[in-house]
């Protein structure tokens, strides 16, 4: 038994390390076109935070992306350049800047979830849906633990 759970341990192990490098590589590959070479896989996680429904402000989208409203503006002034993000203040608070994604940068947030909608197609086209409910229930409990874990960092 002792050897089994070093097995299972070790394939884990090995099959995470494996999966987040390789998303990672894949996910920077797959945004590397021509209309989109100037954009960094940060930048994309920025995009996809910021998202396609109403404009969000610095805070919320820093609090999605786990990183400091003043990491994010680095981030932010970058894209605004780029002509993928717009910056409007707020109508009633003029201190509050939202923020919401440009025409470019919608185009560049569909190219994004493309290559995330083949991923999963991928993925669940191979399973039962007993499978699917085994891989939801572990990723799930993945989630939370590195959610916990941030918490704790």
């Amino acid at each position: 038994m002792k050897g089994r759970k070093v097995d299972t341990y070790t394939t884990l192990n090995d099959a995470l390390v494996n999966l987040f490098r390789d998303v990672m590589d894949l996910e920077e590959k797959a945004l590397i076109s021509q209309e989109y070479q100037d954009l960094t896989n940060n930048d994309m996680h920025v995009i996809q935070a910021i998202g396609t429904e109403e404009p969000k402000n610095m805070s919320t989208i820093a609090k999605e992306l786990s990183v400091t409203v003043g990491t994010l503006t680095i981030a932010m002034n970058s894209l605004v350049k780029k002509g993928y993000v717009v910056r409007e203040r707020g109508r009633e608070d003029r201190r509050v800047v939202y923020i919401s994604l440009s025409p470019k940068g919608r185009r560049a947030y569909d190219h994004h979830a493309d290559f995330h909608k083949h991923m999963i197609d991928s993925i669940t086209k191979a399973l039962s849906p007993d499978e699917m409910n085994s891989l939801v229930k572990a990723l799930k409990s993945l989630d939370a633990w590195f959610r916990s874990f941030q918490a704790d960092v």
